[in-house]
């Protein structure tokens, strides 16, 4: 049963190929990597999270939200699905609520997002306590025309993915549904990206390949243990 309700727009993907072994390492227990062609990919993604609710409340919560992920299965599986090595969000009492209801590595940060034209601008610097710091900012835009990631091809492994992993005392997942995200493929200009360093990773070599995305309606649901 959904949990959640919102809409997530003006999406970033960016996503660099790395060998698979510097992800392994970094995975905890029963989770492999999931790699295309060979490769692993790490991946930053941010966007404004709309309208957060438990399903059928009136009001809801809305701030940026920005992440550091890669892509992982579990053994003798077929459920290709994301994790995530850090999650930074402007609003302290949603922070308070992802940590506690899904798990997740979500951290304080001071964002924001500005528009002007077809480029949208992400600032985001982590402000938690005790954690590393972390500070991210670009300038991406669309640069293409618009589609639907077909299955089979790198834009759909990277894109399409209804589960995530999280672990603490034990590993979990959670289980979201969306439509398939409208993509364009897109360039970005990052002028700091931190967020490698802050999770224990060498930055990546080369450009990353880019995506952008309007927005689509997402639910999620309760996390269960594996």
């Amino acid at each position: 049963m959904d949990l959640l309700q919102m809409r997530w727009r003006d999406a970033l993907f960016a996503h660099w190929p790395v060998d698979p072994a510097v992800v392994s390492a970094r995975l905890p227990e029963g989770l492999q990597v999931a790699t295309y062609d060979g490769d692993a990919w790490l991946g930053v993604v941010g966007f404004v999270m709309e309208d957060i609710r438990p399903r059928g409340a009136p009001l809801g919560l809305s701030f940026p939200e920005l992440n550091l992920r890669t892509y992982v299965t579990r053994p003798g599986r077929d459920d290709h699905s994301v994790y995530f090595f850090s999650l930074d969000a402007d609003d302290r009492l949603g922070v308070l609520v992802a940590r506690g209801l899904f798990r997740l590595p979500y951290f304080s940060a001071e964002m924001r997002v500005s528009r002007e034209d077809d480029a949208v601008t992400l600032r985001s610097r982590r402000t938690q306590s005790g954690a590393r710091p972390a500070h991210f900012e670009a300038t991406y835009r669309p640069t293409g025309g618009q589609f639907t990631p077909e299955a089979g091809t790198l834009e759909h492994f990277l894109t399409e993915n209804y589960r995530f992993y999280t672990d603490g005392a034990r590993l979990y997942y959670g289980d979201i549904a969306h439509p398939p995200w409208p993509l364009v493929e897109g360039s970005v200009e990052i002028e700091t990206n931190t967020l490698f360093e802050a999770d224990g990773f060498e930055r990546p070599a080369g450009d990353p390949l880019v995506h952008y995305s309007p927005g689509t309606e997402v639910t999620a649901e309760r996390i269960r243990t594996v």
